[in-house]
């Protein structure tokens, strides 16, 4: 259903004249930005464990080829890093990621430290290096300002970034048909 709605040009690939028709598959459409942050036509959802696009699809919409209104409206173009991995891809990936040039793994080690600031009701944590890496550089730092610091293992901040990626947002099943006429109708809109 996606691919079908790519406008189909001419193209010589040669450059002889010889002209096939192919699938421009660079065209490209954008979410109106009113329609972005339009907080009625979406809803929030935390993408469970082994969960792909076709499934939710299939869930909500009730046909899994609608998968590709989800990685739009959350502009995912890369499933592999932008969709939340499963336990064992997410394993994988990590143990890869942060392997030591002694092929050890580095997992448990620090990926940077944690600040607490506070201001009223409401505290944020701020990243901060690890003051032993700054004065090492030839910077100064107050290490009585880092005695608060915790430390966030590369496992932490990698966890903490598929939590991110769980937490998407879905049209609303009563918006899926103008959603579609809509994308197919600037696809075919085209300039070329």
């Amino acid at each position: 259903m996606y691919f079908n709605s790519f406008p189909i040009i001419p193209y010589d690939s040669v450059g002889k004249g010889q002209y096939k028709d192919v699938t421009n598959l660079l065209r490209r459409v954008a979410m109106r930005t009113k329609v972005r942050t339009n907080a009625l036509l979406f809803d929030t959802y935390d993408v469970k464990e082994g969960e792909t696009p076709e499934m939710i699809a299939d869930k909500l919409y009730g046909d899994s080829e609608l998968h590709w209104i989800i990685l739009l409206v959350n502009d995912i173009t890369d499933r592999y890093h932008q969709w939340p991995k499963s336990s064992g891809q997410f394993l994988n990936y990590i143990n890869d990621k942060y392997k030591n040039a002694d092929g050890t793994s580095n997992v448990d080690g620090t990926h940077h430290y944690k600040v607490a600031q506070s201001s009223g009701d409401t505290t944020t944590f701020i990243e901060v290096y690890d003051p032993t890496l700054l004065t090492n550089a030839g910077a100064q730092t107050d290490s009585d300002a880092y005695s608060s610091a915790t430390e966030v293992t590369n496992r932490n901040y990698e966890d903490d970034v598929q939590d991110e990626i769980r937490k998407i947002r879905l049209l609303d099943p009563k918006y899926i048909e103008d959603f579609v006429d809509e994308f197919q109708t600037l696809m075919r809109e085209t300039n070329i």
